[in-house]
């Protein structure tokens, strides 16, 4: 088996990164071809599936190799050779994790969280989901990417409309309408990035060779760079383009929240990332002004509203947008613990997010309610469930030893080289993150409670076996966060020194401060390349 799986940069002898793909959508056919007679097969045969996928992404994860920062698995097959269209997937410690996280976490909502009706539309839908999410992780064609960026949006929009709570059909609907606008200009700025910046012997789609050719004119590149931003904001999402979100996120399904938050807001930030710094360096740097300032408002505005929140889904849907917020100023800071922060950070949100979705759904199933003013002295009924809910709010918050910790403060550390006002300014929102859920727990599971609250049911055994995966994560990752570090580090510096190149931007070494003058907006730099 580890011959089979040994990595390189030129490809494997097995199609690994196919088979994340191609077995969940295998698994969704099956399913969906299920006779009526037999719906108690759906879910545990999706889970099957989707289990092996994740089992796939473990061995993915054991056979990367850290020390080498391309792309490995890599797989590429001609497509629609006409049009420069090829089958082009490859993996590297950027997107590496993301694909596991995805792969993980799917098979656990799969097993762990009752539908409660349909389960094999259901099942077939969280299959699919799984397949374009993992898709869009490692796509290396820019056509190929779009379409997995695009198959996400349906599986996710029928999750909503039809296992959602009462206003599902307005916010499922709002989230396709939010995010297909977005789509529209990123189908409009992929075709004319490939186009107008294919080489002279025809066009192409391909990634790494628009990327390291850098065709475009200035101007060109600029507006097709605004055109990907703005679809992936959207998905992040950014303050004014996330309203989309706490409507999505209180209205959807328990499990359908816990994909949402954890992987499908990534695919906005890995997308800045990926094609932001790497198609177009030198607009990424042109913009970033524009960029950390939306993403430090968002990290402010974020935890201020989820502050205000009656509704506990609602409030953990609001410190979404400033947990995203945080990633997109370690993005655009242009150093390399930043950059590394951020990539971290996306799968540390996922790990805690997605295990608090878990938990207001869990307690949503005793309660019938997420009304803060409703529900009181919790602990005193549930202390397991209680201890779980304070261990993952704080691995929210970044409390050292814990997940959210690592990630945010290599943000802030990178951060403050090139952006230090920003960085100040977002170093409060972890102060206020610790603000909204330390008052939230407060008021939840403290003071005297009611009858009913004295009558809700502590976790049972599958309940725990669901949050278990979430916990030792949360747990590891931030007493050891070495494996994750060791694998993006080397991706992240040659992700920079490429950015480097062709943006003229001198990237700083950890504790050589830079200052950045972005006030010319011709984009031209000063003599020291800043």
């Amino acid at each position: 088996m580890g011959s089979l799986l040994a990595a390189s940069g030129s490809g494997s002898d097995f199609p690994l990164l196919n088979a994340l793909i191609l077995v969940p959508v295998a698994g969704a056919l099956i399913v969906a071809l299920l006779p009526r007679s037999r719906p108690d097969l759906a879910r545990p045969l999706g889970t099957l599936f989707a289990a092996i996928g994740g089992a796939l992404a473990l061995a993915l994860a054991w056979q990367f190799d850290a020390a080498d920062a391309g792309f490995q698995f890599v797989s590429q097959q001609s497509w629609i050779p006409a049009l420069g269209i090829s089958w082009h997937v490859g993996v590297d410690g950027i997107s590496l994790w993301l694909v596991v996280l995805t792969s993980v976490v799917v098979p656990i909502v799969l097993a762990g969280v009752d539908p409660h009706h349909d389960p094999k539309p259901y099942t077939a839908w969280m299959l699919l989901l799984q397949a374009g999410s993992v898709g869009a992780f490692v796509a290396l064609d820019l056509f190929l990417f779009f379409v997995m960026f695009e198959v996400v949006l349906v599986p996710m929009y029928f999750l909503i409309a039809g296992w959602g709570y009462e206003g599902r059909r307005y916010a499922a609907t709002k989230f396709f309408i939010y995010t297909m606008a977005g789509s529209a200009l990123l189908l409009v700025a992929i075709v004319a990035t490939a186009v107008l910046g294919s080489p002279d012997s025809g066009i192409t789609f391909d990634l790494q060779t628009l990327a390291e050719g850098q065709l475009l004119g200035e101007n060109t590149a600029r507006l097709c760079f605004v055109a990907f931003a703005i679809a992936f904001l959207v998905k992040v999402p950014v303050v004014p383009l996330h309203t989309w979100l706490p409507d999505a996120h209180t209205e959807a399904p328990t499990a359908g929240s816990v994909v949402l938050a954890a992987v499908l807001l990534k695919l906005g930030t890995y997308g800045l990332l990926r094609f932001g710094l790497y198609l177009f360096p030198e607009a990424s740097d042109w913009a970033a002004p524009v960029l950390v300032t939306v993403g430090v408002v968002g990290v402010i505005w974020g935890a201020i509203t989820a502050a205000m929140q009656r509704d506990l889904k609602r409030l953990v849907a609001y410190s979404s947008v400033a947990h995203m917020g945080f990633i997109v100023l370690g993005i655009f800071a242009f150093t390399a613990q930043a950059v590394g922060g951020g990539v971290i950070q996306m799968v540390n949100h996922g790990i805690s997010t997605g295990a608090l979705f878990l938990l207001v759904g869990m307690l949503y199933e005793r309660r019938n309610t997420r009304q803060i003013d409703e529900l009181a002295g919790i602990q005193s009924a549930a202390p397991v469930y209680a201890g779980v809910f304070t261990l993952i709010m704080l691995s929210s918050v970044g409390v050292p030893g814990l997940n959210g910790f690592v990630g945010e403060f290599l943000i802030l550390i990178g951060s403050f080289d090139t952006r230090p006002v920003w960085t100040i300014i977002a170093a409060t929102g972890v102060i206020l993150a610790a603000l909204y859920l330390l008052w939230a727990y407060q008021r939840v599971f403290h003071g005297p409670p009611a009858a009913a609250d004295r009558q809700t049911a502590d976790l049972r055994r599958g309940e725990l076996l669901t949050l278990a995966p979430f916990v030792i994560a949360a747990v590891a990752l931030g007493v050891y966060p070495k494996p994750l570090l060791n694998a993006v580090e080397p991706a992240a510096d040659k992700l920079l020194e490429h950015f480097e190149e062709y943006s003229g931007f001198e990237v700083p070494e950890l504790g050589d401060p830079v200052v950045v003058d972005h006030g010319d907006s011709s984009g031209e730099h000063d003599e020291d390349g800043h």
